[in-house]
């Protein structure tokens, strides 16, 4: 059993002066994972490491599945934290290590020693050479190999002496909470909760917004949104989602615009209502998880007619993505098996047969015109009764 997670970070390592709220971010976040699962843990920093150690009994697999999911960890490596004593004190703890961690004793190794803890009295190098004597003494089957060896066995002299031989690849990405916050636009499709999964990656916060038409969309449609949000949540931490009843703009767009101009009209006033949440909440842009070309509202004609509705500004993480590299990233963090379940959402149950692929703004915006003597009220409507459900 492992007492001790050493996290190594990357990014963080570049922020100079301001390195130490992005540390501190990140604890946070390793916190807010680990309280989620039984065991009690301790979130420290030392020297530019990160510490979780474990007290008492836990699951080491679903601890290391926790810390997975933290934006920020680039690697989760399981430490053997021993007392210090004197240099045969170190060798035979390491022999019991290997002895315990690795089953097998037939790989090729090196050793990386750093001793932090000045005043002990070998350094560095000689641990590197001392420990490797002893282990090939102990274990006839391992062999050293300085330039490409199986296990990276790194010895680590502070308080204690820390020993670890296995990296766990982490997510990577900026800590949730250190980039600002912004209004995902989601919906229950694959490309949505990937695009919130991405630039949360780069430290955003997110809040969302969902867009309902009963009796056009079920409940069930509803409740497939509130699972991705959750899904998501499991990375990004908690989201609040804005579900809005948009059905009597939908139908107003249907009956007074031209056809084919449907999509695009709906996704303007879409991107309004997101965005009156979003400044209210202090966001400091929208998310969404348009892809150029992939359909008619998102060419990039259609991308600059959505654009010019919103004041702050729009970010598309998966712009330049092909469906396959979207739907790869979708299984990997859990949202595709929801995602492709067959439930109807808004943006597809007043859908023009031949939409327009290149609309002008002036074109677009004249036709915004026929709804000018009820939009206001039916925007009123639909932003007073929203429903808020946090994802978490």
């Amino acid at each position: 059993m492992f007492n001790t997670f050493l996290l190594k970070y990357g990014e963080i390592f570049l922020k100079g002066k301001n390195r130490y709220v992005f540390e501190d971010a990140l604890i946070a976040q390793v916190e807010r994972a680990l309280s989620a699962i039984e065991g009690d843990f301790r979130v420290s920093k030392s020297q530019s490491r990160l510490y979780v150690e474990c007290s008492g009994d836990y699951d080491y697999e679903t601890t290391v599945d926790a810390l997975k999911k933290v934006f920020g960890i680039v690697y989760i490596c399981p430490v053997r934290a021993y007392e210090k004593g004197d240099y045969d004190k170190l060798k035979k703890d390491i022999v019991s290590y290997i002895e315990e961690v690795h089953e097998k004793k037939d790989f090729t190794f090196k050793v990386f020693a750093k001793r932090a803890f000045k005043t002990y009295p070998v350094n560095s190098q000689e641990i590197n050479c001392g420990v490797g004597e002893v282990l090939l003494d102990a274990f006839p089957g391992l062999k050293v190999d300085v330039h490409n060896p199986e296990v990276k066995l790194h010895i680590e002299v502070r308080e204690k002496i820390y020993v670890y031989s296995i990296s766990i690849r982490g997510l990577g990405g900026m800590p949730v909470g250190t980039a600002g916050k912004g209004m995902l636009l989601l919906s229950g499709g694959l490309d949505s909760p990937v695009a919130g999964y991405l630039i949360a990656k780069r430290g955003v916060t997110l809040e969302a917004t969902y867009f309902h038409a009963p009796p056009y969309t079920s409940e069930r449609a509803k409740q497939k949104v509130i699972d991705l949000g959750k899904q998501v949540a499991k990375y990004s931490g908690p989201i609040k989602l804005y579900v809005v009843n948009f059905t009597d703009i939908q139908k107003a767009i249907y009956q007074l615009c031209p056809q084919d101009e449907l999509t695009i009209i709906m996704r303007r006033y879409m991107m309004q209502i997101a965005e009156h949440f979003a400044k209210a909440d202090d966001c400091l842009g929208l998310i969404t998880g348009e892809c150029i070309g992939q359909v008619a509202s998102q060419t990039m004609q259609s991308l600059n007619c959505t654009n010019a509705v919103c004041d702050l500004p729009v970010y598309r993480p998966v712009i330049a993505f092909d469906k396959q590299e979207i739907m790869d990233i979708a299984e990997r963090i859990g949202t595709y098996e929801t995602s492709i379940l067959p439930y109807e959402d808004c943006c597809t149950i007043f859908v023009a047969e031949h939409p327009v692929t290149k609309p002008r703004l002036d074109v677009i915006e004249k036709s915004e015109e026929n709804l000018k003597d009820v939009i206001d009220d039916l925007m009123k409507q639909a932003l007073e009764s929203v429903e808020v459900v946090m994802c978490e």
